[in-house]
């Protein structure tokens, strides 16, 4: 079986209710940075040898399959699989919990003191790139608020498992 199907030849790509859109249109560029997450989340997890961590990582990749496809659906009729309560307060906790083994900590810090928080960082910055562009689709178009939240959500915990993995907690100093 091949992979390539050269529908997309002249620019063009299938949403998942098989509309077709441009390749840059808004939409895909919105469930594109979220398959950029998730990639990246699966590069940071190679780094990751705390098995709770790992598995918290495991847990949001897959969730974000829903996020993206949720995203990639226009015709919300045709969409199998959702974001629930349940699913943001899984991030609440362990944010909570993450923040709270740091004992909340305030401030700016410069990141990646380490690979582990270093490639973490870096999905923190797709995440809330993520989010910008649901956002905008969002202006265009009807997008599920629990997609929102969620996401809103992904990047705090990104952040607080960063924070709570960095090696040397390196304060950002303002120099005049």
């Amino acid at each position: 079986m091949s992979i390539y199907t050269k529908t997309g030849d002249k620019g063009t790509t299938s949403l998942f209710d098989n509309k077709r859109v441009s390749k840059d249109d808004i939409r895909v560029e919105s469930y594109g940075t979220v398959d950029e997450l998730v990639s990246f989340l699966g590069l940071a997890k190679n780094y990751i040898d705390e098995g709770e961590i790992y598995n918290i990582i495991q847990e949001v990749q897959n969730k974000l399959f829903t996020v993206a496809s949720n995203l990639a659906t226009e015709d919300k009729t045709k969409v199998k699989y959702y974001i629930i309560e349940e699913d943001i307060e899984y991030l609440e906790d362990n944010i909570d919990e993450y923040m709270g083994r740091l004992n909340n900590p305030t401030g700016f810090i410069i990141p990646g003191s380490g690979k582990k928080s270093g490639y973490l960082h870096v999905c923190r910055t797709i995440c809330r790139r993520a989010e910008r562009r649901i956002i905008t689709l969002g202006s265009l178009s009807e997008v599920d608020p629990l997609v929102i939240k969620y996401v809103n959500r992904l990047s705090d915990l990104i952040y607080a498992l960063a924070r709570y993995l960095e090696e040397e907690e390196i304060k950002v100093e303002y120099i005049p």
